[in-house]
């Protein structure tokens, strides 16, 4: 048997201003984009160079889920990306104003600094050595 993680919802407050902060910020492609109700669409981003793992951006349709936009984890780092040239991600970062919440440091599994996305999700950009 062979199984996989193919992607994972991320509620946003809204599809078309996601998909500008992770395709214009973070460099991701935008994947799809599928209308599938007046409402509601199939929208997954992926990073730049991946093939088997997307972010599914749900827009949150009811007050519960409204309430954990940005905060999914409870205040924990919530999703890792794994670059291959760690300073010109972390560059770029700077240059397109994303907060950073820990300024890089060197870590026994790599360079590792913290950001925060569109909503206040914590990612950590990890180069691994």
């Amino acid at each position: 048997m062979k199984q996989r993680i193919a992607q994972i919802a991320l509620v946003v407050d809204d599809y078309d201003d996601a998909i500008a902060f992770y395709t214009q910020k973070l460099n991701f492609t935008l994947v799809e984009d599928t209308r599938l109700s007046e409402t509601k669409r199939w929208v997954r981003v992926a990073a730049p160079g991946s093939t088997d793992f997307c972010l599914l951006l749900a827009q949150a349709t009811n007050e519960e889920q409204k309430s954990r936009i940005g905060n999914q984890t409870g205040g924990r780092v919530f999703l890792y990306l794994y670059t291959d040239d760690f300073w010109r991600d972390y560059n770029n970062l700077v240059a397109k104003s994303i907060k950073i919440i820990r300024e890089p440091s060197e870590e026994a599994y790599g360079k590792v600094a913290v950001f925060e996305d569109l909503y206040g999700n914590l990612w950590d950009m990890i180069e691994p050595k």
